[in-house]
């Protein structure tokens, strides 16, 4: 009976990578990807997706927001985490539902552990308490040129993390590297392509032990299926 919970628990993944890389429209061509086999998915993205959340997310996010302590970000990450995980994560995994999150404690490390210089081990510790324990099954890092994908976030003007320098997120990708080097079973790099649906074939390429169940000639990317990315995103 064990064993049959255990395998009717629903599939955590998590897409990570710096500022611009895509990861909104690689975790929506997945999403569709899984729902075309059957399979139930909730799309969620940290910081946010609950109602407190969302409210620390505009508080992070916010560029006015330039005196905030890094120990104070690093806690409000975890505040919103917490809520998250209680609250969305883990109702959703009891009943079944694959999870695929937009960021979650490996960009606290990469981030605020890294780039901010909070270091690994306090960030760990933090993320534990924040994730009540919850790994993920599976993390994508999605990879880019940093200047251009900083250049490709920023169009439409700059959030408090997408305005530091280009040093800082040079950081950032290091601590992504660091956090790949110490679980690459879990953790999968993944260069983003010029195409769209290359990029999603490699993802999918990184997960699809998860899901047995799906057949890989069951789903194409097409032109049709790009527009409605994009009308997504709009």
């Amino acid at each position: 009976m064990h064993n049959e919970e255990r395998n009717q628990r629903g599939v955590f993944i998590t897409f990570e990578g710096g500022e611009g890389v895509g990861k909104s429209t690689q975790i929506l061509l997945l999403a569709w990807r899984l729902e075309a086999a059957g399979i139930k998915v909730l799309r969620i993205r940290e910081p946010g997706g609950t109602r407190i959340g969302e409210m620390i997310r505009a508080i992070l996010l916010d560029p006015a927001n330039t005196d905030l302590d890094d120990t104070s970000e690093l806690l409000l990450y975890e505040a919103a985490r917490s809520q998250l995980v209680s609250q969305v994560i883990e109702p959703a995994l009891s009943r079944g539902t694959t999870v695929l999150c937009d960021r979650f404690t490996d960009s606290t490390l990469a981030y605020q552990g890294v780039a901010r210089g909070l270091g690994l081990d306090t960030v760990a510790t933090a993320n534990q308490i924040g994730s009540h324990g919850l790994v993920p099954q599976r993390t994508i890092v999605l990879l880019h040129d940093i200047q251009e994908a900083l250049g490709r976030a920023v169009e439409e003007g700059a959030d408090r993390l997408e305005a530091e320098g280009l040093d800082f997120h040079r950081r950032v990708m290091q601590g992504f590297a660091q956090i790949f080097a110490a679980d690459p079973r879990r953790v999968r790099l993944v260069q983003s392509q010029p195409e769209k649906a290359q990029t999603a074939e490699a993802v999918y390429q990184e997960v699809k032990d998860l899901f047995p169940q799906v057949k890989a000639d069951d789903f194409t990317i097409n032109e049709e299926l790009l527009a409605r990315v994009r009308e997504e995103h709009d």
